[in-house]
């Protein structure tokens, strides 16, 4: 058992108004709990809060002790990003669609968070992955991502040619329209819909997946979380992009290396006693529905 809670930062941008009264609602519940609470600034243009109370991000990791994320996965991949870099551990409300990272329901939300904030949680850390771009051997730009790296073509409906080094060995080479690098977490987003497997989210494992490859022949591989992957494209005459969780764009020349490893930083994510994941993925993918 964990200690309870003694400052909440309230996180999330709302894609849709109703969300808003979620936020109100844990506001003003915590406050008359007597705990201290901390609000995204970025919500101030939405709810009307006494204005002491708002605070950028990376304050809220700094001195809150939990933060509970508002909204769809892309709300809790955005704030995991800045979060991952503080102690502060992460819970999620979910009022957006599938929400694989915000399991909490809108509608029991203080049912299931009264124990939470006493202390009653089961961890779940979560590793990112961090993106390095070098030219002619000096880093230019770099990323971090919780779900995965993309790298396309800066063009539609064009396909890349590119080496992939695993520890620095010459792996394979591969024509297609991409390449994306997932972690466990990442393995039921984007690269699930690509034909990729998915992990458990605590094997230390990457996965490889090629996006409409033009062979037959290619599948998605399975690396271990600590081989760095280093990207070539010796062939490939457009420019191309690298998108981290799909939030973060980073222009790539093809004369350029692309250095894909696991970062040192992992977000504190935390759950309900009651949670279990492989229940939550059978819910979410529609697995419990019998066809037969």
């Amino acid at each position: 058992m964990g200690r309870p809670f003694k400052c909440i930062g309230l996180v999330g941008i709302p894609r849709k108004l109703e969300a808003i009264e979620t936020h109100q609602v844990l506001y003003d519940w915590l406050v008359n709990l007597g705990i201290e609470v901390l609000v995204e600034d970025r919500l101030a243009q939405y709810i009307k809060l006494p204005s002491n109370v708002y605070a950028s991000l990376d304050t809220i990791g700094e001195q809150a002790d939990l933060a509970i994320v508002v909204g769809g996965d892309g709300n809790m991949l955005r704030s995991a990003r800045h979060l991952s870099h503080y102690k502060i551990k992460v819970i999620g409300v979910n009022r957006g669609n599938l929400g694989f990272l915000t399991d909490i329901s809108h509608d029991h939300v203080i049912e299931q968070l009264t124990p939470v904030i006493k202390g009653e949680y089961d961890e779940d850390s979560r590793f990112l992955l961090e993106v390095s771009i070098y030219s002619d051997g000096q880093l230019i730009n770099s990323g971090f991502a919780v779900n995965e790296i993309v790298v396309t073509p800066n063009t539609v409906a064009h396909m890349i040619d590119y080496d992939v080094y695993i520890n620095e060995r010459n792996a394979f080479s591969q024509r297609a329209d991409g390449l994306i690098i997932a972690t466990p977490t990442g393995s039921t987003a984007y690269s699930l819909s690509a034909g990729g497997p998915i992990l458990a989210p605590h094997l230390d494992a990457l996965i490889i997946t090629p996006m409409f490859p033009h062979s037959l022949a290619v599948r998605p591989l399975v690396i271990k979380s600590d081989d760095p992957i280093h990207l070539k494209f010796p062939t490939t005459a457009l420019d191309l992009n690298i998108a981290c969780d799909s939030q973060i764009i980073l222009p790539v020349r093809p004369t350029q290396d692309v250095i894909i490893r696991r970062s040192n930083y992992e977000f504190n994510l935390i759950h309900t006693k009651d949670y279990d994941y492989f229940n939550n993925l059978s819910s979410k993918l529609g697995w419990s529905q019998k066809m037969f």
